[in-house]
């Protein structure tokens, strides 16, 4: 069993878990070059941006458009992530997703990651958006832990930050896919850990 003052991990998931980039660029047709199909996956709406580029928008039938959105709903894991998730449970920490969406995408996406959670939390369960501080006091209730109990595991600066106003220790992954337009430097002097993956996540909890 583990040392420390910590009971349960947080982890945001798409982005921190998730290879959100592998994922979605297999599922956009190969004809375009690959930066312009990176710019399509950071789009939130799809259809918004092909009539910006109308020259790939006969590219994108129903069929294409459907497989585009399945793809955010099968995800695989970043290669350091299982591991990291395994080391824990096994040290004693209890294990959740708490991360915005839908139930049903974190069903999908845990399927086709093979990641095992003790319990998913969404947004849409909670019924509030993080970075709003009451999507964490909701999730701490909901487990029945204090702030000063638990520990975000994010690669997202604004996620961190809440969690930081709830009163919970965070630990920043850094990915190259997120966060491309915050100063590291910044972020590393705002969280307990700063991170360059997962490896030794289970060494550096144990510290808090």
């Amino acid at each position: 069993m583990t040392h420390t003052n910590i009971k349960a991990v947080f982890f945001d998931f798409m982005g921190t878990c998730l290879d959100w980039h592998s994922g979605t660029i297999k599922a956009l047709p190969q004809t375009i070059s690959e930066s312009e199909r990176i710019e399509v996956t950071l789009e939130k709406t799809l259809d918004a941006l092909l009539e910006k580029r109308p020259v790939h928008k006969r590219l994108f039938d129903e069929k294409t458009k459907e497989r585009c959105i399945a793809a955010w709903h099968s995800m695989p894991a970043w290669p350091d992530v299982a591991r990291a998730i395994g080391q824990l449970k096994s040290a004693g920490y209890e294990v959740f997703v708490h991360a915005n969406g839908t139930t049903r995408l974190q069903l999908d996406l845990c399927k086709s990651s093979g990641l095992s959670f003790n319990m998913l939390f969404s947004s849409q369960l909670l019924g509030v958006y993080k970075p709003a501080p009451e999507s964490y006091r909701e999730v701490l209730r909901l487990v029945n832990v204090k702030p000063g109990e638990t520990v975000l595991v994010a690669a997202h600066a604004y996620d961190t930050r809440g969690a930081k106003e709830a009163g919970m220790k965070t630990v920043y992954i850094q990915r190259w896919t997120d966060d491309l337009n915050e100063d590291m430097e910044v972020v590393k002097g705002e969280n307990d850990f700063f991170l360059e993956d997962m490896t030794n996540l289970a060494a550096v909890i144990k510290q808090l």
